[in-house]
C-alpha cells in the first residue's frame, strides 16, 4: 500500500476527550473515527488489525470443530419474549417497528436466535455435539458509552454456541473452550486473568471471564496473591470481618433528615460497620429486601444465584411508595414479609455479615427514627440467611486467610455454561436413544474484537504510540526512502514491489521527521529505510519499534528473514 494513497492517516493530535489511551492512539494512528456516542468506524489500518484478529480466532474455533455461520443483527421481539430476557436486558436493547408493524430489536448477543436455528436444522440427538459461531455485529444502548472500544454501543463480536446432549458432554467441552481462549489471547500478546464470574442477564449455571489488568478498565477483580483465588467482584467471596460484644437493650432514636448512611453515621458518630442497610429491589418474581452492612454493597449477581431468578435492580422511590415503604428508613424489622397494601410477599435476604454482627443500627419504617443495638435472631429474624456482600480489597481470603487484591481490568472475553436455561424457555426439545425427550445442554462463548484490539493497544504502547505485535500488525514493514536520487526511488520501489502487501511504502513528499513519527505512531513492527549510505553498500536500514533496536542488513537477508516470520514467503 502506498501511503500517498491510504485513506484517513494520522492526526497530529488526539481528539477531544479521549483519554483512555488505547483510544487516543488508535485515532491518532489513523485506526479509527469516532462518529458519535460509543459508535466507531474503522478505518483500512484498522480493518486489517480487524482481518488479522479474525483470523486467529477462527484458526482457534475449527480446532475445537466449529462451524461459522451469520445470522442476522436485526431479530423478532418475540424470541426474546419467549426466552424471556426482553425484560432482563431492557434498556440496553434497542428496538424498533417495521412497515407492517412487527417488532424487531437490534441483538446484543443471539443466544435465542441460535436456538431456533438448532430447532429449524437439527431433527436427531445424533447431531449433536454442535459447535457454532459468527463474529458479528451486536448493538448495546449503553448509558454510558466512554473509554473507546472498551465500552462502545454498536460492537463487533465473535460469539460462539456450542449444544450437547448430555450435560456431561457440555461440562467436558467447557474446558476446551477455556484452552483456546487462553491460546488467543496469547497470540495477540497479552497476559490475561482468568476470573469466576457473574451470569448476569445470560442466564445458566457457570461463567469465567478473560480480563487484561489494566488501569483503564471498567471491570474489577478480587484476588489472592498467595492461593490465586480469583473471581470478579460481583461473585467474589471472603471472610468479613466480624467484632465480638455483649448484646445491648434496643432502643429507638430520632433521627431527622437521616435518609442516607452517610448522614446517619455522621449524626449518630458510628462507622458504617455498624449500620445495617436495608434496599428494596425489584425481581423476576416480586420485591426483594436486601440487608448488608454499611460498608458493603448488595452483588446483585450474588442475590440472583440465591434466589434462582434474575434481579433487575434497585426499586425506584415510586415502587416503594407503593409498597408503603419508607425510603432511608428501611429495615426488615416489623415487616414479616409483608407488603403494605399489596397482595405479594417481600421476601427478605439478610446478608450472613449483618446476622454475625452485634448492636447495629437499623431503620425503623417509620420517617425520622432509626433503631441502635438491633441483633439478629433476638430483636427479628428472617428465612434466608447467606452472603450476598460484594467483597472488596482488605478482606481476607476464605481459603488461606491472606489479604484480597482488588485490580482494575477489561473484559475480553467471556463463556459461559447455560445448561438448559435457552432450551428449556424455548421448548427447543430432541428425543434420545430411549425415546425420552431431551433439552439439549448448551453453552456460549464471546470476545469482543474491538476490545480486545484496545487491549493490544494497552498493553503494547510507548510514548512514541502504538507497538503492534507482528500477527496483529497491518503491515509488518513501513517502508520509506531518504533522498531524491532516482536511484534511491528506483531500488525504494523494487523492494516495495517484492515486499508486496506485506509493506506500506511511504511515498509522500514529507519530512523525514514527519515520516519518522507516524512510523512509531502507527506501530508497524519493521521501519526500513533506504538512503544513499545504504544504496552503496546494497544494505538496508531497519529499526524494530519493540525495542528500538537498529541495525543494517542486506535486503535478501532482511526479506528472507520476514518470510520466515510471516510464513508469507518474498512476492517478486
Amino acid at each position: 500500500m502506498r501511503h500517498s494513497a491510504l485513506f484517513a492517516t494520522t492526526l497530529r493530535r488526539a481528539p477531544h476527550g479521549s483519554k483512555v489511551p488505547s483510544f487516543r492512539l488508535l485515532a491518532r494512528g489513523g485506526y479509527l473515527r469516532q462518529t458519535g456516542p460509543g459508535l466507531f468506524a474503522f478505518l483500512p489500518l484498522g480493518m486489517r488489525v480487524i482481518r488479522n484478529l479474525k483470523a486467529i480466532i477462527r484458526e482457534e474455533m475449527e480446532v475445537l470443530g466449529g462451524q461459522e455461520l451469520l445470522a442476522p443483527v436485526v431479530s423478532p421481539a418475540e424470541t426474546w419474549q419467549r426466552s424471556g430476557r426482553d425484560r432482563l436486558i431492557g434498556a440496553h436493547m434497542a428496538g424498533f417497528r417495521d412497515r407492517f408493524g412487527r417488532s424487531l430489536v437490534l441483538s446484543p448477543t443471539h443466544e435465542e436466535v441460535m436456538v431456533e436455528l438448532v430447532r429449524s436444522s437439527v431433527a436427531s440427538y445424533r447431531q449433536l455435539p454442535l459447535f457454532m459461531y459468527q463474529i458479528q455485529t451486536k448493538f448495546r444502548d449503553e448509558e454510558r458509552a466512554r473509554g473507546g472500544l472498551i465500552r462502545a454501543r454498536e460492537f463487533l463480536m465473535k460469539d460462539g454456541y456450542s449444544f450437547h446432549r448430555t450435560f456431561a458432554d457440555l461440562n467436558n467441552f467447557f474446558p476446551k473452550v477455556f484452552a483456546a481462549y487462553r491460546r488467543i489471547f496469547e497470540r495477540c500478546g497479552l497476559k490475561v486473568v482468568a476470573a469466576e464470574a457473574g451470569v448476569g442477564y445470560m442466564g445458566g449455571e457457570k461463567s469465567y471471564e478473560f480480563l487484561l489488568p489494566c488501569d483503564s478498565g471498567e471491570d474489577a477483580v478480587i484476588s489472592c496473591p498467595e492461593c490465586g483465588y480469583t473471581a470478579n467482584s460481583e461473585v467474589a467471596f471472603g471472610n468479613i470481618d466480624v467484632t465480638a460484644e455483649i448484646p445491648a437493650a434496643m432502643k429507638r432514636v430520632a433521627t431527622p433528615g437521616c435518609r442516607t448512611v452517610a448522614q446517619l453515621a455522621k449524626q449518630l458518630q458510628m462507622p458504617l460497620s455498624k449500620i445495617a442497610k436495608s434496599m428494596v429491589f425489584s425481581a423476576e418474581s416480586g420485591p426483594v429486601l436486601a440487608v448488608v452492612r454499611a460498608d458493603h454493597d448488595v452483588s446483585l449477581e450474588k442475590l440472583a444465584q440465591l434466589l434462582h431468578e434474575p434481579v433487575h435492580g434497585a426499586a425506584s422511590k415510586e415502587e416503594l411508595e407503593l409498597y408503603g415503604l419508607i425510603p432511608g428508613y428501611l429495615s426488615p424489622i416489623g415487616l414479616n414479609g409483608e407488603v403494605s397494601g399489596l397482595d405479594m410477599n417481600l421476601r427478605i435476604v439478610i446478608d450472613e455479615s449483618v446476622a454475625n454482627t452485634p448492636n447495629l443500627v437499623y431503620g425503623s419504617n417509620e420517617d425520622g427514627y432509626h433503631y441502635v443495638n438491633v441483633n439478629f435472631g433476638r430483636d427479628y429474624d428472617a428465612r434466608i440467611v447467606a452472603d450476598i456482600s460484594r467483597i472488596t480489597a482488605g478482606h481476607t481470603c476464605f481459603y488461606c486467610e491472606t489479604p484480597l487484591e482488588r485490580v482494575r481490568a477489561i473484559e475480553l472475553g467471556n463463556i459461559f455454561r447455560l445448561g438448559d436455561y435457552y432450551t428449556r424457555r424455548m421448548n427447543l426439545t430432541l428425543h434420545d436413544e430411549h425415546g425420552r425427550s431431551i433439552h439439549p445442554q448448551m453453552g456460549s462463548y464471546g470476545i469482543g474484537l474491538g476490545r480486545l484490539m484496545a487491549a493490544v493497544v494497552e498493553q503494547h504502547h510507548d510514548e512514541d504510540g502504538i507497538v503492534w505485535p507482528a500477527e496483529l500488525a497491518p503491515y509488518q514493514v513501513y517502508l520509506m526512502a531518504i533522498g531524491k536520487s532516482a536511484s534511491i526511488k528506483q531500488r525504494a520501489e523494487q523492494l516495495y514491489r517484492r515486499l508486496g502487501d506485506l509493506a506500506l511504502f511511504d511515498d509522500r513528499n514529507d519530512s523525514v521527521s514527519v515520516k519518522f513519527k507516524d512510523a512509531d505512531l502507527m506501530g508497524i513492527p519493521y521501519r526500513v529505510v533506504i538512503s544513499s549510505t545504504t544504496l552503496s553498500d546494497g544494505m538496508v536500514e531497519v529499526r524494530e519499534r519493540a525495542g528500538g533496536t537498529t541495525y543494517r542488513v542486506s535486503e535478501d537477508q532482511f526479506v528472507g528473514k520476514l518470510a520466515g516470520e510471516t510464513g508469507c514467503g518474498e512476492v517478486e
